[in-house]
């Protein structure tokens, strides 16, 4: 009986609302981020300072890093990342945020699963 093969590969998706209570402080956290990466070139930073500075979803798009957020997990190494932030309205009432209402993909009964809603505090990306 032959095993078949697995990719080694694993898409992990995560969605998160955060609540941002001090837009002033977002911005400042994010200006200072850019300000202290030696690798960003002058035109790409004053790009981003007025990015941030106009937006508090860009500011936290600047702050969150996926590597943080698997940095030290054994046994694995981060190949790829894509993320974006945006303004929303959120009711966490509406089934609209329901992370276990069935979407009609066919990854339901694993996205369901896996999915972990978290209400209240705790620390998950930095």
């Amino acid at each position: 009986m032959s095993t078949p093969e697995t990719s080694r590969f694993v898409r992990l998706r995560v969605e998160l609302v955060l609540a941002v209570d001090d837009e002033e402080a977002v911005t400042g956290a994010a200006l200072q981020r850019i300000a202290d990466d030696p690798d960003m070139p002058g035109e790409e930073q004053m790009h981003a300072q007025n990015a941030v500075t106009e937006d508090t979803a860009e500011a936290l798009a600047y702050l969150v890093d996926p590597f943080d957020l698997v940095s030290e997990v054994p046994g694995v190494e981060l190949q790829q990342a894509s993320w974006s932030s945006e303004r929303i309205d959120y009711d966490p009432g509406s089934p609209e945020w329901d992370f276990d209402e069935d979407d009609g993909g066919q990854d339901d009964a694993e996205d369901a699963a896996a999915a972990r809603d978290v209400d209240g505090g705790g620390r998950t990306a930095g």
